[in-house]
């Protein structure tokens, strides 16, 4: 591949709803230009783009693939990003990094919550959007319905740059607005064509499409704009000079019909992407922070190296890369960096241009370009790597939280070294994935985007660090608390041949302000127990609430007094009195109306609103309080508190319920008394776990 200049680069992701047709797409773009001698298959796992064991087991995309290619004298960077909820991180990091998005809505099911997330991602971005609808060779293919809901959801500027003529089984035509052509494919997968003008209803058809994109084009500038009251119009050459600017601006979205599966208006859309689409001198200067904390701007044309790395990947089959945009400079192998993030220097290896797991080796890259390195010695996703001398970090993308957790159960405890090392890497490489271990509940909690995301995290970890794990409900974090006033006295007395053991402690408990944790005083009088070991019947009655009394949940929210009890000159010490402090607090817990606390969670889920009493009524079942409910673009947001034990795979019943089209955030609220038939299950299910040592 020869060494492009950032003019001739394209970097664009190709994103939109899961099943929309974004990786057959891209490979259809390899075939067309000869990258690949045949196109592979979702369902075969032949495909350049879903090559890792993962994707091939599920038939989806879990990574964001790296592929490019030359068309038309100009590198394409083509980033498939996957469209399942679980992997949007996968998405967020290709569009921080790309000049345009390629949004791929489906011909059959039309605009989805996953096209409207991608597209409000990329104008965060600030990046133009091309659309193009798939599956057009579909039996129940709609296209002009897709168009209309495009239009009535991103906006009037929407506009068709091809149209299908036969769609449905058999699409090979599309008439090429631009152009004024009927274009004539081969379905064979190889993208080739033959081309002859439009005639007859379609000629006219194009003839009035012509006049409203010359309308879009002079809208977008203003000197166009003259030209057209000017002259009544604009001419060919204008109109085709105001078509990359008209895209910048998003006053021309272009809109094309193709059919991936069978390579079918592939070709001249990348045409009209090497033309017209986004190069990185759009966008030729990026926001950063220099060294001192303040706002700078990064130009395409600044000497010193500035890169950013969106992702890493360690996998057998590719290694350990980290995948990058250089944004200034450029860079070449053997060359020191600064990792401003990290504050670190590091040394660039080896550099690639990869086409899926298969790379190039690449001795220098410039400004615009993307390639991936072997992976650095301490660099991670979203760092930035700089000049020594001109450090600067550019902003990094804003991660979803998880809203989905499980524990860990290990099956051998012989691994546990080996599962802590793979979570700690496979954190590093996707950073929607969280973990930790609970030192109150014994359990390594892993958090993810959704039970797809956790379960493909927990097949990484089995393959590649060789252990035996599975995914088992987490427990809930309950608390114990008191609803009325305790007393205790309680005497410990030990004697087993040499010194002693005595303590006696008298204890008054009455509930505290709720969320005021353990409030421990004393109010002894006279000498019957010296003031020494109060700090003594404080650490019993501490070790009593961090273990629990009812299910061996933390107490909370409780005031405790030692006012008074015994001694003895001799048995009296510092255990004897921390062992009684226990007992006493226990006791007086048992005689205090006590009940279990369980955690709120705040719920916020949109829903199409055709979905809306399905989610509703799961919600009721769940215990759900809805707090309010907002509609807007035919999604209605409700904003509801539920228990967290009712939580637990519900952002996959909520994809169930709405077609995959709903989605959820939450996050921690509060504690509040449990019903009092699910207070006694939960003792009972925590007596019968310690019965069995659990």
């Amino acid at each position: 591949m020869k060494n492009y200049q950032a003019p001739d680069i394209r970097n664009f992701v190709i994103a939109g709803h899961a099943s929309a047709g974004k990786t057959m797409l891209g490979e259809a773009m390899l075939a067309c230009a000869g990258v690949i001698t045949r196109m592979g298959s979702i369902a075969a796992g032949t495909t350049a783009s879903d090559y890792s064991p993962g994707e091939k087991k599920r038939q989806i995309s879990i990574h964001a693939t790296l592929l490019n290619a030359e068309w038309m004298e100009r590198k394409f960077n083509i980033i498939d990003a996957p469209g399942y909820a679980d992997f949007m991180s996968e998405g967020l990091g290709a569009l921080r990094v790309g000049d345009f998005a390629l949004i791929v809505v489906h011909g059959n099911h039309g605009i989805e919550l996953g096209t409207i997330k991608v597209w409000d991602y990329a104008t965060k971005y600030q990046i133009p959007k091309v659309l193009t609808v798939t599956a057009c060779d579909r039996e129940d293919a709609r296209f002009d319905d897709v168009l209309e809901q495009a239009r009535a959801r991103f906006g009037s500027h929407v506009f068709p740059m091809s149209l299908p003529i036969n769609a449905g089984p058999g699409f090979n035509q599309v008439l090429d607005v631009l152009r004024s052509e009927i274009i004539t494919y081969q379905t064979d997968g190889s993208g080739k064509l033959s081309e002859e003008p439009a005639a007859g209803e379609w000629k006219d058809k194009v003839n009035a499409l012509h006049k409203e994109l010359i309308e879009l084009i002079a809208e977008s500038d203003d000197s166009l704009l003259e030209k057209f009251f000017d002259k009544g119009g604009l001419s060919e050459e204008e109109m085709r000079a105001g078509i990359h600017a008209a895209v910048q601006k998003e006053g021309l979205i272009p809109l094309f019909a193709v059919s991936g599966e069978t390579n079918v208006g592939v070709a001249r859309l990348m045409d009209f992407i090497a033309k017209y689409g986004s190069s990185p001198v759009d966008r030729k200067k990026v926001p950063a922070i220099d060294a001192n904390g303040k706002p700078v701007e990064v130009s395409l044309s600044d000497a010193s190296p500035v890169l950013y790395v969106f992702k890493t990947l360690a996998e057998a089959h590719v290694g350990e890369l980290s995948f990058f945009r250089l944004y200034a400079g450029s860079v070449h192998t053997g060359m020191d960096l600064f990792n401003s993030d990290r504050k670190i220097n590091e040394r660039i290896g080896q550099m690639f241009f990869t086409n899926g797991k298969d790379r190039v080796s690449a001795g220098t890259i410039n400004a615009g370009d993307i390639g991936a390195m072997v992976k650095l010695r301490d660099t991670h996703t979203d760092n930035t790597l700089c000049s020594v001398d001109n450090p600067v970090t550019l902003p990094k993308v804003e991660h979803p939280a998880p809203n989905i957790h499980a524990a860990l159960k290990y099956n051998s405890k012989t691994d546990e070294d080996k599962i802590a090392k793979g979570l700690a890497q496979l954190h590093e490489e996707d950073v929607t994935f969280h973990y930790r271990v609970d030192p109150e509940l014994h359990q390594t909690i892993i958090s993810g985007q959704g039970e797809l995301h956790l379960q493909v995290i927990c097949d990484r970890l089995k393959r590649r660090f060789n252990v035996d794990v599975e995914l088992i409900e987490p427990l809930v974090p309950y608390r114990e608390t008191i609803k009325g006033r305790g007393e205790s006295k309680y005497r410990h007395k030990k004697q087993t041949g040499g010194a002693g053991q005595f303590a006696e402690v008298w204890m008054k408990i009455e509930p505290g302000e709720r969320d005021s944790g353990i409030d421990f005083s004393e109010s002894l009088t006279g000498q019957n127990v010296d003031r020494s070991f109060v700090p003594s019947v404080e650490k019993g009655v501490r070790a009593a609430c961090e273990e629990g009394v009812l299910a061996g949940y933390r107490v909370v929210d409780v005031k405790i007094d030692f006012y008074d009890g015994k001694m003895h000159p001799v048995d009296s010490k510092d255990v004897a009195f921390q062992i009684a402090g226990r007992s006493a607090f226990r006791e007086a817990f048992q005689g205090a109306q006590p009940r279990l606390l369980e955690p709120i969670y705040d719920v916020e889920i949109q829903v199409p609103e055709d979905r809306m009493g399905a989610v509703l009524g799961d919600l009721s079942s769940r215990r759900g309080r809805v707090q309010t409910m907002e509609g807007s673009d035919g999604f209605q947001v409700i904003k509801a508190q539920v228990p967290q034990k009712e939580l637990y795979h519900y952002s996959s019943q909520l994809r169930s319920l709405t077609a995959g089209r709903g989605a959820h955030t939450e996050s921690f609220s509060h504690y509040e008394e449990m019903p009092r038939e699910l207070e006694q299950r939960v003792i009972a299910d925590s007596a019968h776990r310690r019965q069995n040592g659990d």
